[in-house]
């Protein structure tokens, strides 16, 4: 058990392998999915291709939705690309960058799922029923006696062996292996090309742009961290002044009850100095946030004006708070003296 609090301790300590390990979690469920799915051809003709499509794109279309839902980069992403720009240049690369790493991720179980689909044969044996060559598998002197709707009613019931009578045409087992034949080799030729592909994503577009490569994972990475980080001053920021306020009514409704019984008075003056010095100290915390207000406008120039990424620069703080604007001129210092004549 504190092996598996570990490793989770550990998942959540690392968003990269976290969400590694959610995609991959998610890969094994679309497997076990399509497992478990009750596949139930319509075998009418017009019917069976809609259904296929359905079967083969609307579910890795929702585990695309998913995926991109359960990463938590999607709030940050959406919430930089329409946050203002403030005193702070948006970035596209870093944000091209975002999106990628997350549709990376995101499109492990839509191709687990296409995979396995087309690997079983069955969609693909629903979709192109109709479309086997009887001439050349069944008994092609048969086929033009009958008409077209005829011939694509008899070929659409080959997926549903309990319904199908077309052995006189075009035995069952011979289209069924030869449509799952053509449907293994997609599988197959699919899984090779999504291999190669995610190879030259992964390894060879950084040797090409190494530089851009590296500065858009940093400040990718930055974004990330800074938000944690705001997450986590505002959490201690928002106890400590929810401490003081509390702290104010108390010791308010503590005054009035000295003023209404003077027995206790001596118990609570003891009791005072303790709550007045925790008070002082989160209200050296705070920093000059008094109300709601003021709260409210530094958040929204949190917002608006986020100060720039820059370091060792000594600038003058603005009305807002924030350290930014022109570096101060150089200022003469005059010493004056006096002198006792």
């Amino acid at each position: 058990m504190d092996k598996f609090r570990m490793i989770f301790q550990f998942l959540q300590s690392n968003q990269e392998s976290f969400m590694n390990g959610i995609c991959g979690l998610m890969a094994l469920a679309s497997a076990q999915m399509y497992s478990a799915f009750d596949f139930n051809c319509p075998c009418l003709p017009g019917y069976n291709a809609a259904y296929s499509a359905g079967i083969l794109l609307a579910p890795p279309l929702v585990l695309f939705l998913l995926g991109l839902a359960m990463n938590n980069n999607v709030s940050m992403l959406a919430e930089e690309w329409t946050r203002p720009a403030g005193r702070r240049a948006k970035d596209p690369a870093v944000l091209r960058y975002m999106f990628c790493s997350m549709a990376q991720r995101a499109l492990i179980a839509p191709v687990v799922w296409v995979a396995v689909t087309l690997l079983d044969g069955k969609c693909f044996l629903c979709a192109f029923c109709t479309a086997v060559p009887v001439a050349a598998l069944g008994n092609g002197s048969l086929a033009p006696g009958l008409a077209p709707p005829e011939l694509a009613r008899l070929l659409a019931r080959v997926p549903c062996p309990e319904i199908y009578d077309g052995n006189w045409l075009l035995a069952r087992e011979v289209a069924v292996r030869y449509l799952r034949c053509i449907s293994q080799a997609l599988g197959w030729s699919f899984v090779l090309l999504t291999t190669l592909l995610a190879f030259m994503v992964r390894s060879v577009r950084p040797c090409f742009t190494q530089a851009a490569f590296l500065k858009s994972k940093y400040w990718s990475h930055y974004i990330d961290i800074e938000r944690k980080l705001f997450d986590e001053t505002c959490t201690e920021h928002a106890k400590a002044f929810a401490r003081v306020c509390i702290q104010q009514f108390f010791e308010a409704m503590n005054h009035d009850l000295e003023l209404g019984h003077a027995h206790g008075a001596l118990a609570m003056a003891s009791a005072i100095p303790t709550t007045t010095k925790g008070t002082e100290e989160e209200r050296e915390k705070l920093r000059g946030i008094t109300d709601q207000g003021t709260m409210n406008r530094l958040l929204t120039s949190w917002h608006k004006c986020k100060p720039p990424l820059q370091l060792g620069r000594e600038e003058p703080p603005m009305d807002n708070g924030w350290v930014g604007g022109r570096p101060r001129p150089p200022c003469k210092e005059v010493a004056t003296y006096f002198s006792k004549v």
